[in-house]
Parts: structure tokens; sequence; C-alpha cells
């Protein structure tokens, strides 16, 4: 490559540290420190479209690379894993919210498991894995980096909650999905593993923290 080339080369992956930076991190930090726990849906939104936007522009993107296949045993064995191991913990942390929503509100679940894949999940699997690895992948030196670096940053993007268990089920559930995703045509599978375990802990009682009425009581 040419000295010409290596100099735009260096400003483009520059741009690409401060794109990412800038949505991955000053995003969360900006919303977890600086606005209300009323704002918090607002401005995941908001910076879910910008992300969509960029991935739309990405080079070489294609919208039906997103495509795939559902493989239903995985997807079931994450949703009864997720489900005990939240139950345990909510047990532990919050036994006066264990099997609230299933017990007493119903109707709350049944509009969670409607409205959360789609309003929730899919967008986070849009920017976390799709554009995330599609855009930014190559700034890391292997794939491997990338995961963990998806890992710690997907967790940070919860940082509102102020909640270790939050922090620790979200870095370990970016993992889980972020194989999924890296599995050939694995998008769908990402988000119906997400999907899944969201709807688990949720329904175990444990998603009172990451409920955003819920910020600033965790311990």
């Amino acid at each position: 490559m040419s000295e010409a080339g290596n100099a735009t080369f260096r400003v483009a992956t520059r741009l690409r540290w401060l794109e990412l930076l800038g949505l991955f991190v000053c995003v969360p930090l900006f919303l977890a420190l600086a606005l209300p726990p009323d704002a918090m849906y607002p401005v995941l939104l908001g910076a879910g479209a910008m992300g969509i936007v960029l991935l739309h522009f990405t080079a070489g993107f294609r919208w039906r690379e997103l495509r795939g296949p559902l493989a239903v045993k995985p997807t079931v064995a994450l949703a009864a894993l997720t489900f005990a191991a939240a139950l345990v913990l909510c047990l532990w942390l919050l036994p006066e919210r264990v099997l609230f929503l299933p017990l007493r509100a119903p109707q709350i679940l049944l509009m969670i498991a409607l409205f959360y894949p789609i309003v929730l999940v899919l967008p986070q699997e849009l920017v976390y894995r799709a554009l995330f690895y599609r855009r930014y992948g190559a700034l890391f030196r292997s794939q491997s980096q990338a995961v963990w670096a998806n890992a710690a940053l997907f967790s940070f993007a919860h940082l509102m909650y102020w909640h270790w268990v939050v922090f620790l089920l979200t870095f370990v559930g970016s993992f889980i999905f972020s194989k999924a995703y890296l599995k050939q045509s694995g998008f769908p599978q990402a988000v119906a593993l997400h999907a899944v375990a969201g709807i688990a802990i949720f329904a175990s009682g444990l998603g009172w923290l990451f409920y955003s009425g819920a910020v600033g009581t965790g311990g």
C-alpha cells in the first residue's frame, strides 16, 4: 500500500474507533450519569436508530445476509437454563419478586413476550451484533478479541441499572448471542436466544432489575 493509502487507512480506522466509542461508550455513560430513568427508552431507541442507519451504509453490508434458520433445541435449552439461574438469583436477591409476573400480572408477562423481542431485542441485536461485527470487527486483532470487547460493551450498555447481576448476566449473554451470530446466517438465532433469555428473566421475577422504574434500587 502506498504512503497515501496508509494515511487514508489510518484516518478511516481512527474514525471507526471514534464511532465505536461514541455509540457504545459515550451514549450509555451519558444515559447513566446525566439523564433520569424515564429518558432511558427514548435515548436507547434513538441510539438504536442511529446504529441501524450506520449499518445500512456500511460498505458491503446487505440486509439479506441477516436471514437464516432457527434451531429450536438450543433456544429452548437456553430459556430453561436462564429461567432456572434467574429464579435462584431472584430467590436470593429479590424473594418478594419471585414469579411475580406469571402469578400476579400474567397479562404484563404476555405483553413482554409479544413486544420485547421486536421493540428491544431486535434493535439491540442489529447494533450489538450485526453493526458491531460488520463495521467494527476489523478493528480488533482477532475474532476472539472482538467477542470479549462486545461482551464488555454490551454489559456496559446496561450501566444505568447499577447492579452487578445485570452486568454479569448481560456479559455472559453477549458471549452466547455473539457465538450464535458469528455462525453462518446466525442473526435470527441470536435474536431468538436473546429474546427467550430476556423473557425467562422477566418471568422469574429477576426482570425487576432490568426495569427502568427500579433503576437506583439495586445493590
